[in-house]
């Protein structure tokens, strides 16, 4: 029959506990035995004491030492991680020990000296954290002495920060388990008062103009800049010196980025483009989202691309009536559906898989949910994929907008906002082109809404057997109110397509990076950035409006390869070569924010505008439009001359060196000091 229970092993810690308690005994006594005889100067006036109730006394206190310690938790303690918390404790135990022995001297012998108890205290405290903490100091020495290896992997740390994220990183470096092959070797810090000292033994060296020189003398590998109060702007100036000493560069997370105060290598990440542009997060009005999306039904097309899931997080985090996510990639839409159950357990949330070029399926989820807004982020978005199969660009960009903007008006949304692109101006792509299209798709339907010609609107559907795609006509007669407005804006950091993946990606293959042309410039912001300007926007619509984001000041992207080649820890041209391929089809060396015939109108938010809409002939527009959704689902090889006679501002002959003129010479004299 097989035994039942188990045999409790003795473990390692348990041994280190007894041999604790036998030292705790031997201590206190030690203690009181040299207490008596400091105090009164002779070994028999000791023994006068131990032949009297003292000794009881004594015997009595030492039992409840050994148990006043086991309450503090000083015999299970894992002492090379000893910490000021082992240090209260053990002088809480010893001053409790000594206030009960000060009590049973007193009640089983009488008076002593109070001079006795301070010697037996100081003695008995020394002993006992000397035992305790020995350890630990033996490897703080042993690490202090150690000499750093410099076989592969080995890191020689500069440490930026000698404040308290920085003495936290440090302290976390020097008890790791690799710490003998990781060492913070001196730290920077711009306070000159703390320049000649030391935290832990590792000097500061001076500030961020000693960093090229110490780096040598040092002889670093991996710089950490550890200083989350910094500003954009300091931090930039501190980085552009540290990517040129060929460093790998880790940062931590600013101050409203850390959920805690404390700080480890772990919450260390590599530096990104975005820490080089120099220039504070763009904040916006979170109060007029949050009335403005409180208690709404949200639908979010393309919901799982890169803008789409940026705004299904902004909205879920301004409790919303439901979120729905829609999209026609599943994997994506799973991700982010899983993302925001475990962020906002509470969030009422419908995620569904559809494509924008279905009508019968947007007319479904319209009748069924309501929404109150919508943003359309469904696009196909890649310039030189949309060059090789136009009609796609058409189908799922103009065609898909049109039939969800219809949807949205015939069921009561109350504000429709399209996410547009800066190269819908002057296109020379059809994927610029088609995003122009989707622009003055919306301005017609604003316009049919405001002159009440709504209902005469064409349905762009390609059913054969039912043209009104389930529509019922009590539906398509009521009054429309829906507002249509887009919102305009160039590159985001890190999106799905954006160079910087691609960098990143050839970087760590060892290269080389392809840059299309040395002298094309794109403007730049993060997606939450984006994200939150297209939202504050849409609180401003009253229908028609294009708003275009300040985007900031235009960036190369021979640069922006440069830097992350250097953030990366290697030389340009040397370690990781540059290629440049020369520009795509339908591809800009710079893209524009408005046409010229546009203008510029304000808003509340100084980072956002208005441009005023171009004036075009709706009806003549909507007639073009429907020969054109005829030609794309006919694969037509004329789509591109079709568009090209819609969108006036469309030069599809144009891409590359042909728009390098006064405008291009502004733009480029700006990027260049950029990043």
């Amino acid at each position: 029959m097989k035994e039942c229970g188990f045999k409790r092993r003795l473990e390692h810690w348990h041994k280190i506990a007894f041999m604790l308690i036998l030292f705790d005994i031997i201590a206190f006594n030690v203690s009181c035995f040299m207490g008596l005889w400091i105090r009164y100067g002779s070994v028999s006036s000791v023994v006068i004491y131990y032949a009297s109730p003292y000794m009881y006394a004594t015997f009595a206190t030492t039992v409840i030492c050994v148990g006043i310690f086991w309450v503090f938790r000083l015999y299970n303690s894992i002492w090379r991680f000893a910490s000021y918390i082992e240090l209260l404790r053990t002088v809480g135990a010893v001053f409790m020990n000594i206030a009960i022995h000060f009590v049973l001297v007193h009640v089983l012998y009488g008076h002593i000296s109070i001079a006795y108890y301070v010697i037996v205290a100081f003695i008995h405290m020394m002993l006992s954290l000397a035992v305790r903490f020995s350890y630990r100091l033996l490897l703080l020495l042993r690490s202090s002495h150690q000499p750093v290896p410099q076989a592969e992997g080995g890191k020689r740390i500069m440490l930026i920060g000698a404040g308290n994220a920085g003495q936290m990183i440090l302290r976390d470096v020097n008890r790791a388990v690799n710490a003998g092959v990781r060492r913070i070797c001196c730290i920077v810090d711009d306070n000159s008062n703390k320049w000649g000292r030391s935290i832990d033994g590792v000097p500061v060296v001076g500030g961020r103009q000693h960093i090229p020189s110490n780096v040598k003398k040092h002889q670093i590998n991996q710089i950490l800049f550890a200083i989350p109060s910094a500003t954009n702007e300091e931090e930039k100036e501190i980085l552009e010196i540290c990517k040129d000493t060929g460093c790998e560069i880790r940062v931590l997370p600013s101050v409203d980025q850390m959920v805690t105060g404390e700080v480890t290598m772990g919450d260390m990440r590599e530096v990104a483009v975005e820490d080089l542009l120099g220039r504070e997060p763009i904040r916006v009005n979170m109060d007029e989202i949050y009335r403005y999306i409180t208690g709404k039904t949200i639908l979010v097309t393309g919901g799982g691309g890169s803008i789409g899931s940026e705004l299904c997080r902004q909205v879920a985090a301004h409790n919303p009536k439901l979120l729905i996510v829609f999209d026609v990639y599943e994997n994506n839409a799973y991700d982010i559906e899983q993302e925001l159950k475990e962020k906002y357990p509470e969030l009422n949330m419908k995620v569904l898989i559809g494509s924008v070029r279905d009508s019968r399926r947007l007319t479904n989820l319209f009748a069924t949910y309501r929404p109150d807004v919508v943003y359309h982020a469904a696009a196909h978005k890649h310039v030189p994929l949309m060059e090789e199969s136009p009609c796609e660009s058409i189908k799922n960009n103009v065609i898909g907008t049109y039939k969800t903007a219809y949807a949205a008006m015939i069921y009561g949304c109350k504000r429709f906002v399209l996410i547009s692109t800066d190269k819908a101006v002057n296109p020379t792509n059809i994927m610029g082109a088609s995003k122009r299209l989707c622009e003055m798709v919306i301005q017609s339907f604003d316009w049919a809404v405001k002159n009440g010609t709504a209902r005469d609107l064409p349905m762009l559907f390609t059913h054969q057997v039912d043209e009104s795609a389930g529509v019922p006509q009590a539906v398509i007669s009521a009054p429309f109110e829906t507002e249509f407005v887009a919102v305009r804006f160039g590159n985001v950091l890190g999106s799905n397509g954006s160079v910087i993946p691609l960098f990143k990606k050839q970087i760590a293959k060892g290269g080389p990076v392809t840059v299309t042309h040395p002298d094309i410039i794109r403007y730049f912001m993060t997606i939450p950035e984006a994200v939150s300007l297209v939202m504050q926007a849409g609180t401003y619509a009253n229908g028609g409006e294009i708003f275009v984001l300040d985007m900031g000041v235009p960036v190369k992207i021979d640069t922006l390869a440069r830097n992350l080649i250097k953030l990366s820890g290697y030389e340009p041209d040397v370690d990781i070569p540059i290629c440049y391929t020369g520009l795509r089809p339908g591809e800009k060396l710079y893209e524009e924010k408005l046409m010229d015939e546009e203008g510029m109108q304000k808003t509340p938010n100084a980072l956002i505008h208005i441009g005023c809409p171009i004036p075009f002939d709706t009806d003549r527009f909507l007639v073009d439009l429907e020969k054109l959704m005829h030609a794309a689902y006919e694969n037509s090889e004329d789509i591109v001359a079709m568009v090209a006679q819609i969108v006036t501002t469309y030069h599809p002959d144009q891409g590359g060196a042909g728009n390098k003129d006064e405008m291009f010479q502004k733009l480029h004299k700006e990027a260049v000091g950029a990043i």
